[in-house]
């Protein structure tokens, strides 16, 4: 599946919910389906910045594409965090750094979060690309 099929998928699967509330629970659902991070990667070196909670996110290259696992100690965030993981993860590089993100517009979730969560949101995609970026640049 392509990146942008999985983000078409997640999209379909926000317009099936009625309202805010609903999907508000459906991202605190996914989050605590999150593959949790191994402990030894629960580092500073590995919290995003930018959040308003704490975030960590860790990313490797298996088998040419890269795996993320994150968790966070704040329920909504870990929830948007674990959308992008199903987004962007088990993905090459190369595809990660062209992909787009406008899913997020598509679902709406940037207008429903304070503007330190979306400023948050925005930092969790930048550090995202930057693991592609990383993975892609050691690929040349």
């Amino acid at each position: 599946m392509t990146i942008k099929e999985v983000q078409d998928e997640i999209v379909e699967e926000f317009s099936m919910f009625d309202d805010w509330d609903e999907r508000y629970q459906y991202v605190i659902d996914l989050g605590k389906s999150l593959p949790l991070i191994e402990e030894k990667y629960k580092v500073e070196e590995n919290t995003i910045k930018g959040c308003q909670s704490k975030v960590w996110l860790h990313g490797e290259e298996i088998d040419d594409k890269i795996v993320f696992t994150a968790d966070s100690d704040a329920i909504i965030t870990k929830g948007i965090i674990a959308v992008l993981i199903r987004a962007f993860s088990n993905h090459k590089a190369s595809d990660i750094l062209e992909a787009d993100t406008k899913f997020i517009d598509e679902i709406g979730l940037k207008e429903q979060l304070s503007p330190t969560r979306a400023n948050g949101l925005v930092s969790m995609i930048k550090q995202i690309k930057m693991y592609a970026l990383a993975f892609n640049s050691q690929e040349k």
